[in-house]
C-alpha cells in the first residue's frame, strides 16, 4: 500500500524467487477494475501482459483478470532500482522518500 515496508516485501519476494529459487518469471494478477493494484504492479516494475476476459466468477459476476509479469532477465535492473530506492539516503529525517521508485527506475534505464 505504497509504504516502504510493502516495497521491501516485494523486493524480498522477487529476490527469493529469482536469486534463491531460480524462477524465470514472477506474475502479478488482479481484477482488471482494481486500479490501485494495477498501479502497484507497474510501480514495482511488472510489465502489463493483457487481460484474461471472463477469467473467473467472483461474487456472482464475471471478473476480467489483468496479468503482469517480471522475468529473470528484467530482474537485475529491477533489483538495482529497489536497492537504490530502499537505501537510507533516499529517505529524509521524517521517513519520506526523496525520489520515487519510478524516478529511480527511470534513472537506471
Amino acid at each position: 500500500q505504497r509504504t516502504r515496508k510493502a516495497t521491501e516485501a516485494i523486493f524480498l519476494l522477487a529476490g527469493h524467487a529469482f536469486d534463491d529459487l531460480g524462477y524465470r518469471r514472477l506474475e502479478w494478477k488482479c481484477d482488471s477494475l482494481n486500479e490501485p493494484s494495477r498501479r502497484a504492479a507497474e510501480r514495482f516494475g511488472f510489465v502489463y501482459e493483457g487481460v484474461f476476459r471472463q477469467h473467473m466468477v467472483v461474487k456472482g459476476r464475471n471478473r476480467d483478470t489483468a496479468w503482469f509479469s517480471m522475468t529473470d532477465g528484467e530482474w537485475p535492473v529491477r533489483r538495482t532500482a529497489f536497492k537504490a530506492w530502499l537505501s537510507p539516503e533516499n529517505f529524509d529525517e521524517n521517513g519520506r522518500q526523496r525520489r520515487s521508485l519510478a524516478a529511480v527506475r527511470a534513472s537506471i534505464g
